[in-house]
């Protein structure tokens, strides 16, 4: 895995990918703190984000909130900063794991381990939430335009689905988008 490194201390930079040598993570560029994160990140298209750092300052925390809306990747954030109000605004910002203390250099591969898989199954349940949010809003404008199809045309629930559900098959759409259509239509009647 690819990792941009953020960090502006050359020994430990030195030190890090020294610790990371035979491992599957590689790291492939390194910037300093005052630099654009978000440039870095598109250019590169790093697997994954490292970032020494004493304390998490304002700039980095929107671009790492920015690269999690549209480009989530693991962040790994080791800092000094111990405070709570610190942590937090790192978490919601998208970092996956935050260390606080001086860098053992022995676990810095199984805290990249854990950050990943961290990062992997937050996303595989973001996935599902936003799959799930998807069916119940398709389920209930199908619910809304049935009922508006019983009430306006007079007819029994399962009339009322059968007949979208053709009107589906018979124009090649899906169900929820012959919902929404007859929603529109009936609304006006």
């Amino acid at each position: 895995m690819r990792i941009l490194l953020i960090d502006d201390n050359s020994e430990r930079v030195a030190s890090l990918t020294a610790a990371l040598n035979n491992s599957r993570y590689i790291v492939s560029h390194l910037a300093s703190p005052e630099s654009h994160l978000l440039k870095h990140v598109d250019q590169i298209k790093p697997d994954i984000i490292v970032i020494d750092i004493e304390s998490p300052n304002r700039d980095i925390l929107e671009s790492l909130s920015t690269i999690s809306q549209y480009d989530p990747k693991p962040v790994v954030m080791f800092a000094e900063e111990e405070g709570t109000d610190a942590i937090n605004q790192s978490i919601e910002s998208g970092v996956s794991a935050y260390v606080v203390g001086d860098l053992d250099l022995k676990r810095v591969k199984p805290i990249l381990d854990a950050a990943v898989a961290r990062f992997t199954e937050f996303q595989k349940l973001k996935n599902e939430l936003t799959e799930t949010k998807q069916a119940l809003a398709s389920r209930d404008l199908v619910d809304q335009a049935k009922r508006l199809l019983m009430k306006k045309k007079n007819l029994a629930e399962d009339e009322a689905y059968r007949a979208m559900r053709k009107t589906a098959m018979d124009t090649g759409q899906k169900l929820d988008d012959v919902a929404r259509t007859l929603i529109s239509l009936l609304n006006t009647i």
